[in-house]
């Protein structure tokens, strides 16, 4: 399918792709009626960390009272219902989106929460959604060759806000929704996504770093770090996250940011945050009495995954063994021999495995990421093992493990589904996986 698309692409001028795309989103958004006008829409983008942010400003606008819906990479959410994205597709169809809007709105949901990604924007996946608010978390070098170079990849991410910037204004129960665009100060590109059209444009980061006369920032301090949580303060409001990592004080500087833009206190957001529990497949720890520690994490690109070590440092008393592999289907092959050098580097034991192959040869993505991993130093049969099914490398990990070690199985995190050949997805889950290995190696 990848393939008869690629050659698709190549044929069929760019002018009537980009129609397509636009008219397919202009119908479901009609066929819906407009269900996004009935919302405050909030989009979140950035390369990493986008579901968890999307995640936490959902439970930050909550302490308003109001019910929200949300639109991610690892589940849907509409009011009190929650259920696991299983499409492998971030922003899905339009048609499927707008459903969800209309659903959310129908229930009464004051609060739209969508994860909007590069390549969504791309396909005009973004248009006829009212957004309301623009939320940048952070952006690195990812994605770049299906944008064709990381400026174009960046390009792609601050049109969504030069979007919702020029939408005409909105009303809801009588009043007029503040345009907003929340900001990450650490981040160097920050300043290429300020649109003056906004409203209010509200800054967050880590370290004291003011930006523009007039506008706040939320700086986090007094940082703690653990092994299962964080705490920090913001303005002399203390927030307590049961989210292990740096990356996390990010995630939730910017729900805290985005929820005050929108007219939520600092402190009954941070409140709201203190009993949010982390995300299944986000550093999600598989403990089944096991005297090892076992993680299931989603990060799947190298500076996604480096983050992740970083927070693993916590945890780490013996050594790292590491279960990941690269997905198929076209996506950013360069990366693969990247990731398998990572692990290489930081890992004690690196085995790599099968994961999201799609049409592509799962052998050959394998091979790509050991490469890596032999360029930092690893020796195949020694510290290094290329193993195609995932059960059975999830396996050699856990009879691996000893006392104090952390096994770490990363790329599908939450994932239900295993993108296979021939269009296939095959049930699969990493957590369940890991499980199984641990209760049939301790003989529970």
């Amino acid at each position: 399918m990848y393939v008869l698309l690629n050659f698709l692409r190549k044929v069929i001028p760019r002018p009537v792709f980009d129609l397509y795309h636009r008219a397919l989103s202009w119908l479901a958004a009609m066929w819906y009626g407009h269900p996004s006008r009935r919302l405050i829409v909030i989009g979140v983008t950035g390369t990493s960390g986008k579901t968890t942010t999307a995640y936490l400003v959902a439970k930050a606008l909550e302490a308003s009272g109001a019910k929200t819906g949300c639109t991610t990479t690892a589940f849907f959410k509409v009011a009190d219902r929650t259920w696991s994205n299983a499409t492998k597709m971030t922003m899905v169809g339009r048609f499927q989106l707008q459903h969800l809007l209309r659903e959310m709105a129908d229930a009464g949901c004051r609060y739209a929460v969508v994860e909007t990604t590069s390549q969504g924007i791309m396909q005009h996946r973004h248009e006829h959604i009212a957004y309301d608010a623009c939320v940048f978390t952070n952006l690195w070098p990812e994605h770049i060759e299906a944008h064709g170079g990381f400026e174009n990849y960046k390009r792609a991410k601050i049109r969504l806000f030069e979007y919702a910037a020029f939408l005409p204004p909105k009303v809801l129960d009588g009043q007029t929704v503040p345009r907003v665009e929340v900001l990450n100060a650490s981040s160097k590109y920050a300043n290429d996504f300020v649109i003056r059209k906004f409203n209010k444009v509200a800054w967050y980061g880590i370290g004291n770093r003011e930006r523009g006369t007039g506008n706040r920032t939320l700086v986090a301090s007094d940082i703690m770090l653990s092994s299962d949580h964080v705490t920090f303060k913001v303005d002399g409001v203390s927030v307590a996250l049961r989210m292990p990592g740096m990356p996390n004080v990010e995630n939730a500087l910017a729900a805290l940011a985005t929820a005050e833009a929108l007219g939520v206190s600092l402190r009954d957001a941070a409140r709201a945050l203190g009993d949010v529990s982390s995300l299944p497949g986000r550093y999600e720890r598989i403990d089944e009495g096991q005297p090892w520690t076992v993680i299931v994490d989603f990060a799947f690109e190298p500076v996604a995954v480096t983050k992740l070590y970083e927070v693993v440092a916590a945890d780490r008393h013996g050594r790292i063994i590491h279960v990941l592999g690269s997905t198929g289907g076209g996506r950013d092959v360069s990366r693969r021999p990247v990731l398998g050098r990572i692990a290489g580097e930081k890992a004690s034991v690196v085995i790599v495995t099968n994961e999201d192959p799609y049409d592509d040869d799962p052998w050959e993505i394998i091979n790509h990421v050991a490469d890596g991993a032999v360029q930092a130093g690893k020796q195949d049969g020694h510290d290094l093992y290329r193993i195609l099914d995932r059960r059975d490398a999830i396996r050699l990990a856990m009879k691996m493990a000893k006392t104090g070690d952390v096994v770490l199985i990363t790329g599908k995190g939450s994932e239900p589904v295993m993108a296979v050949a021939g269009g296939r997805k095959i049930p699969w889950s990493d957590a369940e996986e890991a499980r199984k290995a641990i209760l049939e190696v301790t003989k529970r």
